[in-house]
């Protein structure tokens, strides 16, 4: 009988996508090529239908709010913290493609489980009892892996838990994560879990010492990227046309930055610092809203980064500092192809995957000299100082001027990629796993 491994996949029914969300992606094809079966475990807001698998499988991407309840109805943090002592239940979802979705997220998993306010409940009952609650689920796995750092288990099997990264405790002024919540948590799992899996050597280390677990107990795994292939057969003239229709952008013409605005990102830093370089090459912005912002999102805005161009006798207003808040996969793969070079100056990254994409798509880097991102780069980026404007002004600089070195750093980045192709990932998830169940 094949062994069935239960992936913690909550990030998986976000509306938009997450660096867990590709971490959970690429982690489930790699177990599946090592010859397991996999189902998936995610989170949703509204109580589920035990007679109506169509609404639950609307319910799994519904983006409202449950509607709101007396407050006589709503359980009392005593109640829910007293049922998850009983376990949390998880309902079976089968999925007949009504939602264009769910194909899209979960065609790769044999089943889709789902638990109500799943989150909620494992921080409500932790804070309690200072333990991980319980999932309840039928069949038993032979191996639960969560794809983050979660207070949940389950029993008579193995429970291993992903940790990407200790931001929280390194820059705590750059999250808004409850710190004692997530450190009494995050000691309780190096404790308690059968392994710990994380993506960088670096993040190995910092865990390692951190929270004093012994070595053989955490594996690095790092990680791979799948892009798209109808992105990647593009030719670079059907790039070009695809973001100048798209995004009135000239390939090779712009630098990109892609991820979240949240302080940890260095955001205002690298705005100050493009500026410093008096590139005439636009700066493109690709990601989410995080937290804490305010100033990245005024730089973003700032009237000096406001251009004009005559066409036609009309004047145009056109921004050299721009922000796409979400691009589709496809787009965000011909956004990287078609840029001059992905700037990424981060304080913090447990892997750094937009630094891999870029490589792997022959992209010029330019990326910080700190955490995992000098051990994913090696000698295939112009490596920065995060905190130095002007250390960043001139490689923004050096990037903008020399054809023969963005050449090079391509060249060097499409061969450093192929140490994480996802064939190297596999191996490692597979040797982990024999490790791991025997």
């Amino acid at each position: 009988m094949t062994p069935k491994i239960l992936l913690e996949g909550c990030n998986l029914a976000l509306p938009q996508g997450t660096g867990i969300a590709t971490y959970a992606r690429n982690l489930n094809d790699a177990v599946r090529a090592s010859g397991y079966a996999t189902d998936v475990l995610i989170d949703v807001n509204k109580p589920l239908d035990s007679g109506d698998t169509v609404l639950n499988e609307i319910t799994i991407f519904d983006p409202t709010p449950p509607e709101p309840q007396p407050f006589s109805f709503l359980p009392s943090f005593k109640k829910l913290t007293m049922r998850s002592r009983l376990g949390i239940s998880a309902t079976k979802i089968p999925l007949a493609g009504v939602v264009a979705e769910s194909t899209a997220a979960f065609s790769n998993f044999d089943a889709v489980y789902a638990a109500t306010n799943l989150d909620h409940l494992t921080r409500k009952h932790f804070t309690r009892y200072g333990v991980r609650a319980l999932l309840n689920i039928i069949p038993t796995p032979t191996l639960f892996h969560a794809t983050q750092a979660i207070a949940l288990g389950v029993k008579s099997c193995p429970n291993i838990y992903t940790i990407h990264d200790i931001v929280p405790l390194r820059l705590p002024t750059t999250t808004l994560d409850n710190k004692k919540y997530f450190i009494n948590m995050m000691r309780h799992l190096c404790r308690t879990a059968d392994h710990i899996v994380t993506v960088s050597e670096f993040s190995r280390h910092d865990i390692i010492e951190f929270f004093g677990i012994a070595e053989d107990r955490v594996t690095n795994t790092y990680q791979a990227v799948r892009l798209p292939d109808n992105a990647l057969s593009c030719s670079a003239d059907q790039v070009a046309s695809m973001i100048e229709d798209a995004f009135n952008l000239s390939y090779q013409q712009y630098f990109l930055f892609v991820g979240a605005i949240e302080p940890k990102k260095n955001l205002s830093r690298l705005i100050d610092a493009y500026a410093a370089s008096h590139s005439k090459h636009p700066l493109v912005i690709v990601g989410g809203l995080g937290w804490q912002n305010e100033s990245d999102l005024a730089k973003i805005n700032d009237e000096r980064f406001m251009k004009y161009r005559i066409v036609d006798n009309e004047i145009f207003p056109q921004r050299q500092v721009r922000r796409l808040s979400y691009v589709s996969q496809e787009a965000l793969v011909a956004l990287m192809r078609g840029a001059r070079a992905l700037l990424f100056p981060s304080l913090y990254e447990g892997f750094g995957l937009p630094v891999l994409e870029a490589m792997m798509l022959g992209t010029p880097v330019m990326t910080s000299n700190v955490t995992s991102l000098p051990e994913i780069a090696g000698e295939a980026a112009i490596l920065v100082d995060p905190l130095d404007i002007e250390n960043m002004a001139r490689a923004i600089r050096r990037l903008d001027s020399d054809a023969d070195l963005r050449r090079d750093l391509a060249e060097r980045g499409s061969k450093r990629a192929e140490l994480f192709s996802p064939e190297n990932y596999h191996d490692r998830v597979a040797a982990l796993y024999r490790r791991v169940i025997g």
